[in-house]
C-alpha cells in the first residue's frame, strides 16, 4: 500500500523499492530510473558501474511524519581513456535534488519561501510544525544562497523603464541607504548600501533604458538622475510637494508669531492665569528666549553659523532657525486621544447631542479607547466658546494649531475659532496671503493645472512663501512633470514600509545582502 501512495508523489526519475514507516517518519529506498550517465568533464555516455553509494535526502512531509530517502546512487568509469576524470558519480536530475544537496529541490523551494516571509526564528518555528526539521541559520543561508545575484533583473525582464527611488535609513540621522523600485512591475529592483549622489548615478547610468525617474525633492536623487540618466523625465512626488508647501506655511506661522500676538492682543502673559502645564511651557519658552538672543547677538556682529554653532554648542538646524524667525511659537501643540474622532464629535455636536457622557458612550461604540473626562473637557470647551459674551483666548495658540486653523475651511471652524482666525488675517495680512497662495498650489495639483504654475511662481516673490517658490523653481521641469505624468511616488514608499517591517522583523540585524535576499525577489 505505502509503495503505491509513494509512487503519486516520489520525484520525477526516481524509482521506489521499498517504504518503511515509522511512528514519526517514512523511510524511503529508492534508485535513479536512468541506466547510463554522462561525464561532466568531456561528455561522453557511459555504462560501465564502478560502485555504488547512498545519498540521503529529506523530502515533503507526509501524514505528520518526516520522509526520508534514501537513494542508491552509482559511480560510473569515464569510457574516455583521454579524460582526466577516471570515476563520477551519478547527478541526479535538478528537479530531484542538486549536486551536493541533503534535501529535495521541493523542499528546498518550500523552505526558501518560508525563509523569506518569516526571517530566521519565526520560520525555524514554523517549520518545526510543519514537520521540516531546519534551523534558523540553515533557513537564513538557503535564503542568501538563492538571492538574485547584483546585477541581475529579478524579473526576468533586461529592461526597468520607470523607476522610483527613495531613501531609508540603516540608522536614523545617521546612515541612509536607497530602494529602487520598478513601477510599472509593482517589484522591488535593487538596494544601495548609501544614498550618495555618485552611487545612484553610477547605478543609473548601468541602465540606459529607463525613461522615467520618480522622486521626492530632497536629498541629491535630483543631481544624480541628471548624471546618471540624463534622457529620463524627472517626476517629483506630488504628496511630497503637497507636504513641503504645507511645511513652509507652518514655517511662515512660526515667524509670524509675535505678529499675531499682537493681533490678538495676547503680547503680555499672566504666568498666574495659565494651568500648570501652560506654565511650564512658558518657563521653557523664556528660557528658550534667552538663550536664542544670544544666537541673535553674535548673529548681529557678523558671526558665520558655523562659528555661532561651536560658540554656543547648538545644532546648525537650531541656529538657521533661530535667525529666520522661527523661535517665536509660545505654546506648542500636545497630541490629544480625540484627535481621530474629532470629526465625528463635532457631527454628534453639530446634530445637536450636546451631553458629554453621552457623546463618550457614542465614541466608544466607534472605536474611541479614551476615558470619559477627555470629551467632557472638550464638550466644556466647545460650549464656552459658543457662549454669546465669549472672548478671544487668553493665551495664542500654538503655531501648529493656528496653521491648521487657517486652512481648515469656515464653517468647520467653532466660533471662538473662526474670530481668530479673522483677527490674524486682518492683523497679519501677509499670513492671508500666503495662506491663499498655499490653497492655489494644493488645488494645482489635485488639479494637474501645469499651466498655473508660472503666475503663482511670481506671486511668492516677496511672500512669506518665497522660499518654497524658489526652491520649486530650481526643480521646476520635475514639479511640471508631476502634473503631467501618472508616476508618484507613493509605491516606492509603500516598498519602503515592507523594507521597515522586515528590518524589525530581524531586530534591525540584517544587512544589505539578507536584505536584497529577502526583498529583490526572482519571479
Amino acid at each position: 500500500m505505502w509503495n503505491a501512495s509513494f509512487r503519486a508523489v516520489t520525484p520525477v526519475g526516481l524509482v521506489i523499492d521499498r517504504v518503511t514507516a515509522d511512528r514519526d517518519r517514512v523511510l524511503v529506498a529508492a534508485h535513479p530510473v536512468a541506466s547510463i550517465a554522462t561525464c561532466p568533464d568531456c561528455g561522453v555516455v557511459s555504462t560501465q558501474v564502478h560502485s555504488r553509494y547512498e545519498r540521503r535526502l529529506l523530502d515533503l512531509p507526509i501524514a505528520g511524519r518526516s520522509v526520508h530517502l534514501r537513494v542508491q546512487v552509482r559511480r560510473f568509469r569515464c569510457p574516455n581513456r583521454c579524460c582526466a576524470r577516471v570515476v563520477f558519480g551519478e547527478k541526479l536530475a535538478d528537479d530531484v535534488a542538486p549536486r551536493g544537496a541533503r534535501r529535495t529541490s521541493r523542499l528546498e523551494g518550500i523552505v526558501h519561501h518560508i525563509g523569506i516571509a518569516l526571517g530566521g526564528r519565526p520560520a525555524a518555528t514554523l517549520a518545526r510544525r510543519l514537520m521540516l526539521p531546519v534551523s534558523r541559520d540553515t533557513l537564513l543561508r538557503v535564503v542568501r544562497r538563492r538571492a538574485v545575484p547584483v546585477g541581475i533583473d529579478p524579473v526576468g525582464i533586461d529592461t526597468v523603464c520607470i523607476v522610483g527611488v527613495d531613501d531609508f535609513a540603516w540608522k536614523r540621522g545617521q546612515r541612509y541607504g536607497t530602494l529602487l523600485c520598478d513601477l510599472e512591475r509593482h517589484r522591488i529592483v535593487d538596494l544601495l548600501p548609501d544614498r550618495e549622489t555618485g552611487t545612484v548615478a553610477d547605478w543609473l547610468a548601468a541602465h540606459p533604458e529607463i525613461t522615467v525617474v520618480s522622486r521626492d525633492r530632497g536629498g541629491g536623487y535630483g543631481p544624480a538622475a541628471a548624471k546618471g540618466a540624463p534622457q529620463a523625465v524627472q517626476v517629483a512626488d506630488r504628496w511630497h510637494l503637497m507636504e513641503n508647501a504645507s511645511a513652509a506655511f507652518l514655517e511662515a506661522v512660526r515667524r509670524s508669531m509675535r505678529t499675531i500676538r499682537q493681533a490678538l492682543g495676547s503680547t503680555i502673559i499672566n504666568p498666574d492665569l495659565l494651568s500648570c502645564a501652560e506654565g511650564l511651557q512658558y518657563e521653557g519658552f523664556i528660557r528658550r528666549q534667552e538663550n536664542n538672543q544670544v544666537i541673535k547677538e553674535l548673529a548681529s556682529a557678523g558671526t558665520s553659523i558655523k562659528e555661532i554653532t561651536r560658540r554656543t554648542g547648538r545644532s546648525r538646524k537650531l541656529v538657521r532657525s533661530v535667525l529666520r524667525g522661527g523661535d517665536g511659537d509660545m505654546f506648542r501643540c500636545r497630541t490629544s486621544t480625540l484627535d481621530a474622532h474629532l470629526a465625528k464629535l463635532d457631527a454628534e455636536w453639530q446634530a445637536g447631542c450636546r451631553n458629554g457622557a453621552e457623546l463618550w458612550r457614542r465614541l466608544r461604540a466607534a472605536g474611541f479607547r479614551g476615558g470619559l473626562r477627555v470629551v467632557t473637557e472638550w464638550t466644556t470647551r466647545r460650549r464656552r466658546s459658543e457662549r454669546p459674551d465669549f472672548e478671544l483666548p487668553r493665551k495664542t495658540p500654538p503655531a501648529r494649531l493656528l496653521s491648521r486653523l487657517m486652512t481648515m475651511q469656515r464653517n468647520q471652524l467653532s466660533k471662538v475659532d473662526a474670530l481668530t482666525v479673522a483677527a490674524i488675517e486682518v492683523g497679519v495680512p501677509a499670513l492671508a496671503t500666503a495662506r491663499d497662495l498655499l490653497d492655489r498650489f494644493h488645488r494645482m495639483l489635485r488639479g494637474r493645472s501645469a499651466e498655473a504654475l508660472a503666475p503663482w511662481l511670481a506671486d511668492t516673490e516677496g511672500s512669506l512663501l518665497a522660499s518654497l517658490g524658489k526652491g520649486i523653481r530650481a526643480d521646476l521641469a520635475a514639479v511640471k512633470a508631476a502634473m503631467t505624468e501618472p508616476w508618484p511616488n507613493g509605491q516606492t514608499e509603500g516598498q519602503i514600509t515592507k523594507l521597515k517591517l522586515v528590518k524589525r522583523q530581524m531586530y534591525g540585524r540584517a544587512g544589505l545582502d539578507l536584505l536584497r535576499a529577502r526583498l529583490v525577489i526572482p519571479t
